[in-house]
């Protein structure tokens, strides 16, 4: 018989397997149907449902421990960024400039070491120990097979038999065929019964080893990062004693309470005056002198002081009488002026629904794919692990979406598509993915 396709396949074989694959397809309906029984083995079915369990438990560690990588990546960029901003306000007289220099250094050197040690000694043996499920899952796969072909062959076997008319050279193939089933399949059977266990009680050890791992680097890391981070703290504290009479006072906010704030006008009034917003001064909330006047009128500086706003009024008018008269008009003002506040001018402004105007909100999420929720902005390059992850440069804005299943989201991600791919072909199917939520910063 000629090869097929150069591979040394011949009609026969292929024919061969067809036949098989049609045998098994009818043994799997018959027993289906109640109408052929099945070898089971329930300590077997047992160690599988292990497997499979072991096999997403660790699945799930190597994705998380992926994510870990990437956020202690990113966590080095924007410690080695502050760094750098550090050693550039850091002007070339102050004391310590050299030692600020080498901080930064060992900064980016420890980060760096970091990082390679959690891939050589936590994924690369993560990934070790995942290497191994494809081979036993094929084989796991390769012996219900040939468990199928033994109960064919067996269901055969004693259907001759039972046949009221033998034929004794069928029967004897039929054995024949049976026997080298029952060989093949239990062989497999045994091998799988012995390493399946094995496999399951191994997970113990790894996990143990694993985070044993991560805990240990993470501790000499933060041990090592402490004595920097105590290091900067002494320049520091060298530059601040040599130059303690520069210190800049950071005053305290004022509250939304104070009459300071609540008072406070957004723009000045139509007739043009100034106002300037008083700042709370003390616990009793004095005002500060305000600028504001009213024409033919004087405020005073402060309530307590009428008698010198008067006399001032007094010398201005340049007589007794107008004196006395400007002294009691002002004084009237201060009691007045005492109990009100300067005129507060409101202006209106567009309707806003969570910080946006309201029709442009509605015209913007028209635009959007179906559930959008928010807009994110990539602080870093994310390289996708999956075909389901998203490729991100820093930069790109991602429109967040639901997922369609809530139970399929993974804490720390996010499902979303890139807004240029949105925008070009509006297809969520060939466009969306998952992407982690830390590697972005919400923008809208």
């Amino acid at each position: 018989m000629a090869e097929l396709g150069g591979k040394g396949v011949t009609a026969g074989k292929i024919a061969s397997n067809v036949q098989k694959k049609l045998t098994r397809a009818q043994e799997k309906v018959l027993q289906k149907l109640g109408k052929a029984d099945e070898t089971k083995d329930e300590q077997f079915e047992q160690c599988v449902q292990n497997f499979n369990k072991q096999l997403s438990e660790g699945t799930r560690l190597q994705k998380d421990l992926r994510t870990y990588l990437a956020s202690v990546k990113a966590m080095h960029e924007a410690s080695k960024k502050l760094t750098e901003c550090l050693q550039e306000v850091y002007e070339p007289d102050w004391p310590g400039r050299d030692d600020t220099n080498k901080i930064a250094e060992n900064n980016d050197l420890l980060w760096t070491d970091f990082h390679q040690k959690l891939v050589d000694q936590a994924l690369l043996t993560m990934d070790t120990y995942l290497g191994q499920f494809p081979d036993i899952k094929s084989r796991i796969a390769k012996r219900g097979r040939k468990l199928v072909d033994y109960d064919s062959a067996r269901h055969h076997f004693e259907a001759l038999q039972t046949a009221k008319k033998k034929d004794e050279t069928k029967i004897a193939k039929a054995e024949e065929e049976l026997v080298k089933a029952q060989k093949v399949f239990e062989e497999m059977n045994v091998d799988l019964q012995e390493e399946l266990p094995s496999l399951w009680n191994s997970r113990v050890g790894f996990y143990v080893n694993t985070f044993q791992s991560i805990a240990g680097l993470e501790e000499n890391f933060h041990k090592e990062m402490s004595k920097l981070n105590q290091n900067l703290h002494d320049v520091l504290l060298g530059l601040d004693k040599q130059y303690s009479g520069n210190a800049f006072p950071v005053k305290a906010q004022p509250s939304d309470s104070t009459p300071g704030k609540a008072n406070k006008s957004p723009s000045p009034p139509p007739d043009g005056s100034p106002i300037t917003s008083p700042e709370t001064k003390t616990v009793n909330h004095e005002l500060e002198p305000s600028s504001l006047e009213a024409p033919g009128a004087s405020i005073p500086k402060s309530p307590s002081q009428p008698a010198e706003a008067a006399h001032a009024g007094a010398e201005a008018a340049g007589s007794e009488a107008a004196a006395g008269a400007e002294a009691s008009k002002t004084e009237a003002d201060s009691g007045s002026a005492s109990s009100s506040l300067p005129a507060v001018v409101v202006e209106t402004f567009p309707a806003t629904v969570n910080g946006t105007v309201e029709g442009a909100a509605s015209s913007e999420r028209a635009d959007m794919p179906p559930g959008f929720l928010f807009k994110v902005q990539a602080m870093h390059d994310y390289t996708a692990t999956d075909s389901d992850e998203l490729q991100l440069k820093a930069g790109d804005v991602v429109l967040v979406i639901p997922f369609e299943n809530p139970e399929d989201q993974d804490e720390g991600w996010l499902m979303g598509v890139k807004e240029s791919d949105w925008i070009q072909h509006k297809e969520l199917d060939q466009c969306r993915g998952v992407f982690p939520e830390n590697f972005t910063e919400r923008v809208q």
